[in-house]
């Protein structure tokens, strides 16, 4: 097993920034060259305090309804921040969707499946309110948490201010910004010519990046998506981007996942209907689902065995092992 890699070099010493003892401390995100720059919005920049409190409250149930569950029990590290289940739903089931990975969250330039929360700031107050996840309003979780030991004062610390929204919804995006992964097979290979692909693992990438697949023109590096949207042909009653656009050209139309770490986010698709990468790489080969507004570029490959081997072998490359290992993830078990 390869060393797990530090996520954060200490760049500084915040002054003037001492509550109850505490001291912040400016971090710096190590993310990969090739990755762009992270652009933090102003009075957001990370701070260990900042970061510590996002990670506090991840793993805080008191921020459910019936305090039982929290951020985490449908986002886990070893599963690169999903749950494993088909759809993920926790109270008033009105619908439910297969929970997403949370890596790479910092480059995304909208959020949620429909795009239609435009900061990941804001994105921290959807699964908080919607009655099928933690279902608890924020004026709730404000008075639970303000009686709880250490929130206080960690939020004096890293924030200047008493604990309110702003700070929760500020906090819990200063930590899933630190989520980075970029550290793969196919990194070291692709980007650090390291040379060690398999004659199938090949196969696979010369079928992902080619014209015959198309794979790459949705799945665009370096985060293998491109962020748009786009139907597959499910027919199921997920109408998908309609719900915000209000068009029936876009009835079940997603933004496209990113591919990295799949090997480990099973089941798949928006409503987890695919148990494994054999199961996804067969439906695209057969041409994808029926509805009409199907992408026109989902259509059969007609792909030997072979050659859907070595796409599953391909993909299986995505997989970053010091991610999803990376304990300064995870809060102590007395938290």
């Amino acid at each position: 097993m390869r060393r797990v890699i530090s996520f954060f070099f200490i760049v500084g010493i915040l002054a003037g920034c001492a509550s109850e003892g505490l001291q912040d401390r400016s971090i710096s995100f190590k993310q990969p060259h090739y990755f762009p720059a992270i652009i933090f919005p102003e009075g957001n920049e990370p701070t260990l305090l900042r970061f510590e409190l996002g990670k506090k409250l991840f793993y805080e149930k008191q921020l459910s309804k019936n305090e039982d569950q929290s951020c985490a029990s449908c986002h886990r590290l070893p599963s690169a921040f999903t749950d494993g289940r088909t759809v993920s739903s926790f109270h008033e089931n009105e619908f439910a969707r297969n929970a997403p990975t949370l890596a790479n969250l910092a480059w995304s330039p909208y959020f949620m499946s429909e795009g239609g929360v435009p900061t990941l700031e804001l994105q921290a107050l959807g699964p908080i309110h919607e009655k099928h996840e933690l279902s608890l309003s924020m004026e709730a979780v404000v008075g639970r948490l303000n009686s709880k030991s250490n929130y206080a004062e960690l939020s004096k610390a890293a924030y200047g201010r008493e604990l309110d929204a702003f700070v929760i919804t500020r906090a819990l995006a200063c930590f899933q910004r630190a989520l980075i992964s970029g550290d793969s097979k196919f990194d070291r290979h692709y980007f650090l010519k390291a040379n060690d692909y398999s004659e199938l693992e090949k196969q696979g990438m010369d079928l992902f990046f080619s014209e015959r697949t198309q794979c790459s023109s949705c799945h665009a590096l370096p985060f293998f998506t491109d962020y748009k949207f786009y139907s597959l042909g499910f027919e199921d009653a997920d109408i998908g981007l309609e719900r915000r656009t209000y068009s029936e050209n876009d009835r079940g139309k997603f933004k496209t996942p990113t591919l990295r770490n799949i090997e480990l986010t099973a089941p798949y698709m928006h409503n987890g209907s695919m148990s494994s990468l054999e199961e996804v790489v067969s439906f695209y080969n057969t041409g994808g689902g029926t509805r009409t507004t199907k992408d026109s570029r989902v259509k059969p490959l007609n792909l030997s065995q072979e050659e859907e081997r070595a796409l599953v072998a391909f993909l299986k490359t995505l997989t970053d092992w010091n991610f999803v290992q990376n304990e300064k993830f995870l809060v102590a078990e007395e938290d």
